[in-house]
């Protein structure tokens, strides 16, 4: 126990060897949790995925400075973890849930007009569309464009007409 103490220090006071070795187990315990909550956790981007990042990031961030005890911070961030594991795994058995945790798509052009009010609630302005159109589309208008979403990432995509 005295040999812990002397290579990680106790409470907020460390020096910088204490501190990095600190790190290096955080890191690796890090990449131990982010197995566990899976891919999706970086994969996606959406705001149910984007939580797992910001709170690892600030509950493992006490460990390393010393802020929190260790044992326990790594308790709630693995109990993190496992939320989000599981949180994704209801999401595909049960669609309503899915949509609840996840969110869903918003259209936001079809049938060749714009839907206002759900860009609105996407808070995308015109200019943004046709911002979005131009920069993955490389087109200036929505002739050849059949739909528009936004999507659970926050991304715009686009669905080109079928041509006949």
């Amino acid at each position: 126990m005295e040999t812990l103490t002397q290579l990680f220090g106790e409470g907020e006071n460390q020096t910088v060897l204490q501190m990095s070795l600190r790190a290096v187990v955080i890191f690796v315990i890090t990449l131990l949790l982010l197995r566990i909550a899976g891919r999706r956790s970086f994969g996606m981007k959406s705001p149910f995925d984007n939580i797992i990042v910001i709170l690892l990031g600030a509950i493992l961030s006490r460990a390393v400075v010393g802020a929190s005890e260790f044992l326990p911070t790594i308790t709630a961030a693995t109990v993190i973890a496992v939320l989000h594991r599981l949180g994704a795994w209801f999401g595909t058995l049960d669609l309503r849930f899915g949509a609840l945790i996840k969110g869903t798509k918003i259209v936001l052009f079809r049938d060749g007009k714009l839907e206002h009010e759900n860009m609105r609630r996407a808070l995308v302005s015109e200019s943004d569309l046709y911002a979005s159109l131009r920069s993955s589309m490389h087109v200036e208008d929505f002739e050849t464009i059949e739909s528009a979403y936004m999507e659970i990432n926050g991304q715009i995509s686009f669905v080109k007409k079928n041509s006949k």
